[in-house]
């Protein structure tokens, strides 16, 4: 009898941590994504790549939503439709605000990320991320085919995160904020305006390339590999964190790693980014 109960304490403790593990926002490994596809029958994935890279091949019943579809048109390019639009596009892709959702892209984490950062900003509730891999892929035997099904229609209900955000009056107030730090997600030749479509940097920003949160093959750092990276910099979770790039891709995967992996508390993206920066009159 006893020895009963001690397993099922056993069984319990394995249950609830492995509840926890799939709750946490995440990026997945093949193996991972299997079991939380058994986990949520109802699972969206979504490939976020462009449509002709998904029309040739994709993971079975997945639905294809290229970042770019977000984007309003204008003058600063990236800057993302506003809340009624994104919900009746989401809604069409058959994601709702309460969904399940798994989002990859052609192994990079930029594209899987920044389509991350515009539905933790609608208000979806539980969205994990995962790096292609193919030898991954192949060991966690995850079907891939060319076949494209319509999505069955849902209902986003936008909950808009402002929180995640920062729009350029928040920025121009972090300039002389010592409890703000922000951060500048571009190549070093774009910050220091060496490269030719660069005119430099935000005043006060500090350089860290996203490359440095990703491993060589594009996969995320560990936490402990991240905790020295944001060490070397002095970033702090005690800190308010402003990132930005140049069409706000980029600065996602950095909101990602600081906001999920360090799990700092604080973590904004500027949606308007660089683009908006130099096409203001501030300078």
């Amino acid at each position: 009898m006893k020895r009963i109960k001690f397993c099922l304490n056993v069984l319990l403790a394995f249950l609830i941590v492995s509840t926890q593990l799939f709750a946490a926002e995440k990026s997945l490994i093949g193996k991972e994504f299997s079991a939380f596809k058994k986990e949520n029958k109802d699972l969206v994935v979504i490939d976020a790549r462009k449509a002709t890279d998904y029309a040739k091949m994709h993971i079975i019943k997945s639905v294809n939503v290229p970042y770019k579809d977000l984007y309003k048109d204008g003058l600063s390019a990236g800057l993302i439709k506003d809340p009624a639009a994104l919900a009746a596009y989401f809604g069409k892709k058959g994601i709702s605000n309460t969904s399940a959702i798994v989002i990859y892209d052609d192994g990079s984490n930029k594209y899987n990320s920044r389509v991350y950062w515009v539905l933790k900003y609608m208000g979806a509730e539980n969205v994990q991320l995962l790096h292609k891999n193919m030898n991954q892929w192949k060991m966690a035997r995850i079907p891939l085919t060319k076949a494209i099904v319509p999505a069955k229609k849902a209902v986003f209900t936008p909950k808009v995160n402002k929180a995640i955000s920062a729009e350029m009056s928040v920025v121009k107030a972090s300039l002389t904020n010592v409890n703000t730090i922000l951060v500048d997600t571009r190549d070093a030749v774009e910050y220091d305006g060496s490269y030719k479509d660069s005119e430099g940097h935000i005043p006060g920003a500090i350089n860290i390339p996203f490359k440095e949160v990703l491993n060589a093959n594009g996969s995320f750092k560990t936490k402990a590999e991240l905790e020295a990276l944001a060490s070397k910099y002095g970033l702090t979770a005690d800190k308010e964190i402003i990132l930005y790039c140049k069409t706000r891709v980029r600065a996602s995967v950095a909101y990602f790693a600081l906001k999920n992996i360090l799990e700092y508390p604080n973590v904004k993206v500027y949606d308007g980014a660089y683009n908006e920066w130099v096409s203001s009159a501030v300078k």
